[in-house]
């Protein structure tokens, strides 16, 4: 049934039918509208004579429907402009006059607020295609995740607490030497290269350099070879996503010897690899440690020492998170997720 204002036709009708000896359920159902707003139309005509609806307290808004529909198609269509750029377009399409103040608490009202734009990597448009079908055709997977062996490089970087600390100080003392807290701007860090299984960690190792694809074959000998034996699985896939080094024709080759099965992977797709999220885990309990790491091989040991005490719950909760990656992308249908 209708909720709205009625216009004083519609209020009308309902004199008019009542005065033809219709009862108030008869009205309802004739012209669809709430028994008690029936009722209260007919009691506001005996007592008042009117039709119209009674004046009510507060300022009309400035805004019509029409006019609020059209603010929310400005800000969809470019929603990085500023409130100014909002006002002055609506004013100008519409030949309003309202406020900056008016169109923000109409666009909360609607459900708009200004916020920070999360960071996404960017996606071609010929990449969402093929990630909206890579993940339509694995949409029914399950026990198929916990089969892949997930593997990825990741940058740590050297950082400095950058908390506040606090000296004992007479005025005129701010800049000695003793009471200052040295600061240094670099961008030292270290590549590792590392895997995990449904309920394992494999090897986390340093990659020193460019990773070029000799030095990649030569990581996976070293290093994923040893962990498949330690695992003992009869069947699995290996997960790398398509940089230079992953998907260089020697590389394929040398899986292809190594009787590795890899698994096909959509470009522009961190937010389907589980082990970024890992990444991120571990970094935030790098930070936690104290003290800070103060060179390469202090972070390296720190990283070592966190990523082998990741747990088998948080590795088991990425894995089951895949059938709900899947069904985010293909919901986006194939751009950027939550992930």
């Amino acid at each position: 049934m209708s909720r709205k204002e009625l216009t004083e036709f519609e209020r009308g009708e309902i004199i008019g039918l009542w005065k033809g000896k219709h009862s108030l359920r008869d009205i309802e159902k004739i012209l669809n509208h709430p028994k008690s707003t029936v009722h209260n139309i007919i009691d506001n005509y005996k007592k008042q004579n009117l039709t119209t609806a009674m004046p009510r307290s507060g300022r009309p808004k400035l805004l019509t429907e029409r006019n609020t529909r059209q603010l929310t198609k400005i800000v969809k269509n470019n929603r990085n402009n500023t409130l100014d750029e909002i006002t002055e377009e609506l004013n100008s399409s519409l030949n309003l006059s309202v406020s900056k103040r008016t169109v923000q608490r109409t666009l909360h009202q609607e459900g708009y607020h200004g916020r920070v734009a999360k960071k996404k990597p960017f996606i071609s448009e010929k990449n969402r295609k093929k990630r909206l079908g890579w993940c339509r055709m694995r949409i029914n997977w399950t026990n198929e995740w916990e089969k892949i062996i997930w593997s990825d490089e990741s940058r740590f970087e050297l950082f400095q607490n950058d908390s506040k600390s606090w000296v004992w100080r007479k005025v005129n003392e701010k800049y000695n030497v003793e009471c200052l807290k040295p600061t240094v701007k670099n961008s030292v860090g270290i590549m590792v290269w590392g895997c995990f299984y449904k309920n394992q960690v494999g090897p986390i190792v340093l990659v020193e350099g460019t990773q070029c694809r000799d030095k990649y074959i030569k990581l996976l000998k070293e290093n994923l070879l040893p962990f498949l034996n330690e695992l003992g699985i009869g069947e699995y896939i290996f997960q790398d996503d398509n940089a230079p080094c992953h998907a260089a024709n020697s590389t394929k080759i040398w899986k292809a010897n190594n009787s590795i099965n890899s698994l096909s992977w959509p470009a522009q797709s961190p937010d389907l690899n589980p082990i970024e999220n890992l990444w991120d885990e571990l970094e935030r309990k790098v930070r936690k440690h104290l003290p800070l790491p103060k060179n390469k091989q202090e972070l390296m040991i720190i990283i070592q020492n966190e990523w082998y005490n990741i747990s088998q719950n948080t590795l088991l909760n990425l894995v089951k998170s895949m059938p709900r990656r899947i069904k985010a992308v293909i919901k986006s249908k194939g751009n950027p997720t939550k992930y």
